[in-house]
């Protein structure tokens, strides 16, 4: 499960990710709104927890921003703003849940779990249709012509990532950040590898490479065998 967590609290957010990562969660954070909703629309995050006061940007005006896009991740408020008035602002706003500060780690667990299970059935039967290929998300399987192939985790990720920005150049740090994470160590040359995994799992051409800068996928063709 990937989080995203805006927040411009740092020592909060810091506490705060130790905390979901012990959990199993993967878990990356914004250090404002700005960031938060370039972050956001990737589409790559299960969760989002959105803090409603940033120093620079209303949480109010960023999750309609979000949802204006066309965005269905869940939204969980986590904030300081605890009056009747303010939750049902934020839930009207296009929030699924909402969570005042202090808080207990017991309870935003439970309601991190609630929103994966009705993430989870609302997205049964989804799937990303992009540059010939159908990707399941949620099973890592895609569908080539009458061919079917299974991706590992980060694979399933990274064609994720791409379909969602077809057509559009993906830097390569900006991958990194999101499949690997932000505190991740790893290099520019695993993206590089993904990709080639890729191309040869899937037999194809259409990961267009723009070098010293990312990718981009564009339509497919289809590798032909060469005759000997």
């Amino acid at each position: 499960m990937k989080l995203l967590l805006v927040d411009d609290e740092s020592k909060l957010v810091a506490a705060l990710s130790c905390l979901l990562c012990k959990e199993g969660f993967r878990v990356d954070s914004a250090p404002n709104g700005d960031i938060g909703i370039e972050m956001a629309c990737t589409g790559v995050y299960d969760i989002i927890i959105l803090e409603r006061i940033l120093a620079n940007n209303d949480g109010i005006a960023l999750l309609k921003e979000f949802r204006n896009k066309g965005y269905e991740t869940p939204v969980l408020f986590l904030t300081a703003k605890d009056t009747a008035s303010d939750r049902i602002e934020g839930l009207d706003a296009g929030a699924d849940d909402y969570l005042a500060k202090p808080f207990t780690i017991e309870e935003l667990l439970a309601r991190l779990r609630a929103l994966a299970r009705r993430k989870d059935r609302k997205l049964v039967g989804t799937s990303l249709s992009a540059a010939g290929l159908i990707l399941d998300p949620l099973r890592g399987e895609v569908v080539k012509g009458a061919e079917t192939f299974q991706l590992t985790v980060k694979e399933s990720l990274l064609l994720e990532l791409l379909m969602r920005n077809y057509r559009q150049v993906v830097t390569k740090e900006f991958i990194l950040k999101k499949i690997w994470g932000l505190s991740s160590r790893a290099a520019r040359a695993n993206v590089d590898l993904y990709i080639h995994y890729l191309r040869k799992k899937l037999n194809i051409l259409g990961i267009k490479t723009l070098r010293g800068i990312g990718y981009s996928l564009q339509d497919v063709n289809v590798s032909k065998p060469t005759c000997g």
